[in-house]
């Protein structure tokens, strides 16, 4: 095995070798996997033994794929031996000038690996704890959401169009008399002062009755999503369907006995209340904990690789992605409908990348210097909070989660509540 050298900044240089044994054993398995498609004189095709053919094409016929074969778990174990962490795909060139059966084959490999830095400050950093208190208003908001969630429609023909009525409209719109794309609709449900519509829209329908033809006139903002549009007089015909109120439920006992296990609403109130106390309680932790991890990255310098800010970047787009096609939208789709391309989305990103590369660094570093190793205790109480948490099999979790995955996991929750309970808090 050679030494590894430092070539550059986060690069390093090292050579590593495969036994003469390990190489003819991925020869016979590239032969294996060759010799179905080789079509070789007095021997039926696929039947032809190694030797005639390595006659015929050269002992080096299957050299390239016994390389493939073979190259993965050397290298691996090379950095594993060496204790190098990459973060990128190497550049592996076979040194060996050639390669003889009764000798080593030497690789050599450049990799970009993770930076070597010093840990600043991070015991005692000044940080600001986050607190936040959970009042009657809090929970009479929810109450007010519910009402909403359990309010019904009700029609009204005695009066004309109010603030916060809902009325159904047929609509066309129209720019120097011609009618635009996209400025049609029939049967719509406006809930008028919503501000869904052209700002000035809605306010025009307000005193009109059922059954009237109105004339909407309206200009574009500026900044409208449709070139076209923006900056436009429109004039849009609207003929008003029908109008509907929305009624919400009494907030009384009846109503907690509807929406919830309760029998009464102050029960319900407290149940609520203490719910918000601890969704409070675990946002304010996290905030809290993030302020003490902004601090310790602060008084941290480290130089990123490029690599690592564009593999979490990778990431964070993947997510992206997924959250979006359970919304009925992808990706490409996204990019069309907002005018962005790859490159903007990526380079929005990059901050975000870089903070998150960096403080997952911090804290393995924060790891390392206090000698944080989680138990085998450790472990399994986090498969099992993960196994809770979506509902799987613990075995099951285990087959999709690697214990080092799980063990790093742990070691930046131990390093996280370390930095906190040593931080001062202003």
């Amino acid at each position: 095995m050679g030494n590894v050298e430092k070539t550059d900044k986060n690069i390093v240089s090292f050579e590593f070798s495969v036994s003469p044994e390990e190489f003819e054993k991925a020869v016979q398995k590239a032969y294996k996997k060759n010799v179905k498609k080789i079509n070789m004189p007095g021997f039926r095709k696929g039947k032809a033994p190694r030797i005639i053919i390595e006659k015929a094409y050269g002992k080096e016929v299957f050299y390239e794929d016994a390389i493939n074969f073979v190259l993965p778990d050397a290298y691996d174990k090379a950095v594993e031996e060496n204790g190098i962490s990459p973060v990128a795909q190497p550049e592996v060139d076979l040194k060996s000038e050639k390669i003889e059966p009764d000798k080593e084959i030497i690789f050599t490999a450049k990799v970009v690996v993770k930076p070597e830095f010093e840990l600043g400050e991070y015991k005692g950093v000044k940080a600001e704890k986050a607190v936040y208190e959970t009042t009657d208003e809090n929970v009479n908001e929810e109450i007010e959401k519910l009402r909403e969630r359990n309010s019904r429609l009700v029609p009204v023909e005695d009066r004309a169009v109010q603030a916060d009525d809902i009325a159904n409209i047929d609509f066309e719109g129209f720019v120097d008399d011609v009618a635009f794309e996209g400025g049609k609709g029939e049967n719509f449900d406006l809930t008028i002062g919503s501000g869904q519509f052209i700002p000035g829209f809605e306010d025009q329908l307000l005193g009109k009755n059922v059954g009237d033809d109105v004339e909407v006139k309206v200009t574009f903002p500026d900044e409208y999503h449709a070139e076209d549009l923006a900056g436009k007089d429109a004039v849009f015909k609207v003929k008003i369907n029908s109008l509907k109120v929305k009624e919400l439920p009494e907030a009384d006992d009846d109503f907690a006995m509807d929406v919830s296990e309760f029998d009464t609403l102050d029960e319900y109130k407290a149940d609520i209340k203490a719910k918000l106390e601890k969704a409070n309680e675990d946002k304010a932790k996290h905030e809290t904990e993030q302020n003490v991890i902004d601090a310790v990255c602060a008084n941290t310098e480290v130089d990123i690789p490029d690599e690592m800010i564009d593999s979490q970047i990778d990431s964070m787009i993947r997510d992206m992605d997924m959250q979006m096609r359970y919304q009925g939208i992808d990706l490409n789709t996204y990019m069309q409908y907002t005018g962005q391309t790859m490159d903007t989305i990526r380079e929005q990103y990059k901050p975000e990348a870089e903070k998150r590369v960096k403080t997952t660094l911090v804290l393995e570093k924060v790891s390392e210097v206090e000698k944080i190793e989680p138990t085998d205790e450790d472990v399994e109480n986090e498969y099992q909070k993960i196994s809770e948490e979506n509902g799987m099999k613990i075995d099951d979790i285990k087959k999709y989660i690697k214990e080092d995955d799980v063990k790093a996991r742990i070691k930046a929750e131990k390093a996280i509540n370390l930095l906190v309970e040593s931080a001062d808090f202003e």
